[in-house]
């Protein structure tokens, strides 16, 4: 007998990888699917071993809620009684804002815009965000604020390996999406160049033709630097600059200021280094330059991602083939859970939530009243900093902040305090363990739903199984609330359905959906937003990025595109389906004018410097085994064998200095707290710096140490540097 496998797509990061879901005795296992052209059949432990979270034994399969201080067994309706009763006394006793909502990017389109509404529409409350503020928002803040739009890659990365040289940011894709690896290594392979930022010598660093180790918090500071450069030597495209862009002098006069000699001095990376990295940037036709966490997730972190924006503007690698700037997205969903209304400040379609029009279109598909829809809310540390005082009852989908947040202990000490908590999660996590009531849902493999990848690739995650009896959708779960809420339409529990109510809510918006079906999907592989509806006739547009111009239709038949002048109309295709935008900016970026803009920006120390009494740099990130707050793999025997716990990873003269072996117990002791871990000693990082992997809680828990100060554009927190000092630790 033959068997039938599911087309599906990983649970995991945003390469959301394609995969096979076959039967076994018992549950299902993962085989290859070649036909999916982002891993083209290969997958990393964490994708292999997913279906290991399936069984029973390892997840929730019954609502929990607490009586007598535990949490114990209970039916469906008592726990969405109980639910429903705790978020309105909490509404009731202090308004609508005293109720908050926590989502994830994790989380499906149809969950993110099913989340957002209920919000806004049963609950009426602003206080809405998610743990995707920590992923990419200052990213998204740059991108928006220089190209009027923001999607992760504005090209697919099927691109990477055809340009002449890569700058990559503060990534370390070998470890946090291992498949992606080979992109840079066919990129070399093909004579193009890789450049690596980060300040330790990862495994993706060891691949880099250029190594660049600057001290923690000095990412600004070297890509002015490296504008200096490209300034002072004349490798500027001033036509470019000229017929594409707004604000070249005022940024140029601020990138200046930052001579190699002094940016050496911020950065420790030598000026030979600097003026290389600027010769092989700017020899080849075509360049790039993507970030990811290592320079986003900094107080300054919006001004940061648009230095090095600048950097592409100035030497014309923007909005041409091959070339560009780009945001590794980190979460399965982070760039589709932003798009569609779980973020504080957004409606679904990427609208801005104090847009008029946006509010009355999103309304008029909610059959509500445009006034009716609260105003923007707090970021997520804002939002859980305001636990127990301003906000009294909290909902969380899909999150962990008791392990994932900045000032862990202080954000589990603000839930805690809260009146009444309920979380929707698959697994009892360390955050679902403080909850009132716990809700069993479903996961990827037992539910159809789509995400958005880092690429902006559309996809579809289908249903291979039935889940286990006593598991519920989210779906249905915020179907229950609403009922008992007293919306008893407008929260239906097919996915599909939820998805069309999406397409019409996202019409017309930056993110426009309304072009895809699920059986487009199904058919193409997914499809690259924005693909709006068909037009009923042809029609000469201007070619922007939402427009099925002569660029976008030569981007979606997989050639880089012929880049079209803002001044050249472009006819619109025929009446028929929208091809999707594989490649944007190619005819002109998504700004009134249509130019890039040049955003001057100046380097300004972190918020927390050394001192004598915290003398070394602390920074975070992730190991290839473990994922996000590791509520999910840590459940995993092979993921936990790899990587079984946090270690402090410290240089050999730090080492010395304290006398610590390797794998000895080490303190590392910031404002805001203390962790111990064994000592990983090595000579891959900078001696003035030391690095923790985020995944674990209790005593080795990195975020206990990490500082919550804020980008003021993007509210995303400073994780990636503070102070600390090391210490042995008693055995």
């Amino acid at each position: 007998m033959e068997i039938v496998s599911t087309p599906t797509h990983c649970p995991y990061c945003a390469l959301q990888c394609g995969m096979r879901l076959s039967p076994v005795p018992g549950g299902v296992e993962v085989t290859e699917r070649a036909d999916f052209p982002v891993n083209r059949g290969a997958l990393c432990g964490k994708g292999r071993t997913a279906p290991a979270l399936l069984a029973s034994g390892l997840r929730l399969t019954s609502p929990l809620v607490r009586a007598g201080g535990a949490l114990v067994p209970a039916g469906w309706d008592e726990a969405l009684d109980r639910i429903a009763a705790g978020l309105s006394a909490a509404r009731n006793g202090y308004g609508a804002d005293a109720v908050g909502v926590f989502g994830g990017g994790g989380l499906t389109n149809e969950k993110a815009y099913a989340l957002g509404k209920f919000a806004r529409v049963v609950l009426g409350t602003s206080q809405i965000d998610y743990n995707g503020r920590f992923c990419m928002s200052s990213a998204a803040a740059a991108g928006t604020r220089a190209f009027g739009l923001d999607r992760g890659l504005p090209f697919p990365l099927e691109d990477i390996p055809r340009t002449g040289c890569l700058i990559l940011v503060g990534s370390n894709l070998a470890e946090t999406m291992p498949p992606a690896l080979r992109y840079l290594t066919e990129l070399r392979e093909n004579g193009g160049t890789l450049i690596v930022v980060d300040p330790r010598r990862t495994r993706t660093a060891e691949q880099a033709d250029l190594h660049l180790a600057p001290r923690p918090g000095t990412d600004l500071a070297l890509a002015l630097g490296l504008l200096h450069l490209v300034v002072a030597e004349g490798r500027t495209d001033e036509t470019y600059i000229r017929e594409r862009t707004s604000g070249w002098p005022e940024a140029r006069a601020a990138a200046m200021a930052h001579w190699p000699e002094y940016v050496e001095r911020i950065t420790g990376v030598p000026v030979p280094q600097l003026r290389e990295a600027v010769r092989l940037f700017c020899e080849p036709e075509a360049a790039m330059v993507l970030t990811a966490r290592g320079p986003e997730q900094h107080s300054k972190g919006t001004d940061t991602v648009g230095a090095w924006i600048n950097l592409c503007l100035a030497t014309g690698r923007a909005g041409r083939p091959l070339s560009g700037y780009g945001c590794l997205t980190g979460q399965g969903n982070g760039q589709g859970g932003r798009e569609h209304g779980q973020k504080a400040d957004q409606l679904p379609g990427y609208r801005k939530l104090t847009d008029p029009a946006a509010r009355r279109h999103v309304a008029e598909v909610w059959g509500v009243d445009p006034d009716t829809l609260p105003g923007p809310g707090r970021s997520a540390y804002e939002l859980l900093d305001a636990l127990g005082t301003d906000v009294r009852a909290l909902l969380l989908m899909g999150s962990n902040p008791v392990v994932s947040a900045p000032r862990a202990a202080h954000i589990e000490g603000r839930i805690r305090s809260l009146d009444f908590l309920a979380v929707a999660d698959v697994v009892l996590s360390e955050t679902a363990a403080l909850a009132d009531v716990v809700l069993p849902v479903t996961q990827w493999a037992e539910e159809t739903g789509t995400t958005t990848s880092l690429e902006g690739r559309v996809l579809l995650r289908r249903r291979a199984l039935d889940p286990p009896d006593g598991v519920r959708s989210d779906l249905e779960v915020l179907h229950g609330l609403a009922d008992r809420l007293g919306v008893q339409k407008g929260f239906p529990t097919d996915p599909e359905e939820v998805f069309d109510e999406l397409r019409r809510a996202s019409a017309g918006g930056p993110a426009d959906y309304s072009g895809i079906t699920y059986d487009r999907l199904t058919r193409e592989n997914g499809v690259f937003w924005p693909c709006p509806e068909p037009t009923p006739e042809p029609t000469v547009a201007a070619g922007t990025a939402a427009t099925p111009s002569a660029a976008a239709a030569a981007g979606a038949a997989g050639t880089a595109g012929t880049a079209v002048t803002p001044s050249t109309p472009a006819v619109a295709a025929p009446a028929g389906p929208h091809p999707g935008t594989p490649r944007l900016f190619l005819d002109r970026f998504a700004t009134g004018d249509g130019r890039a803009r040049f955003v001057a920006v100046a380097h300004r120390p972190a918020a927390e410097e050394p001192d004598a009494e915290y003398p070394v740099l602390l920074t975070t990130g992730r190991v290839v085994a473990q994922y996000q707050s590791g509520a999910q793999t840590r459940r995993v025997a092979e993921l936990n064998a790899a990587a079984p716990g946090p270690y402090v990873e410290l240089h050999p003269r730090l080492a010395a200095r304290l006398g610590a072996a390797d794998g000895d117990p080490v303190a590392v002791v910031s404002r805001r707290g203390r962790a111990v871990a064994p000592a990983r000693i090595t000579a891959a990082i900078r001696p003035d710096t030391v690095f923790m992997p985020f995944h674990w809680p209790g005593e080795g828990r990195a975020n206990t140490l990490t500082n919550p100060a804020l980008d003021p554009t993007s509210r995303m927190p400073e994780f990636k540097v503070c102070a600390v000092r090391v210490e042995r630790a008693e055995p």
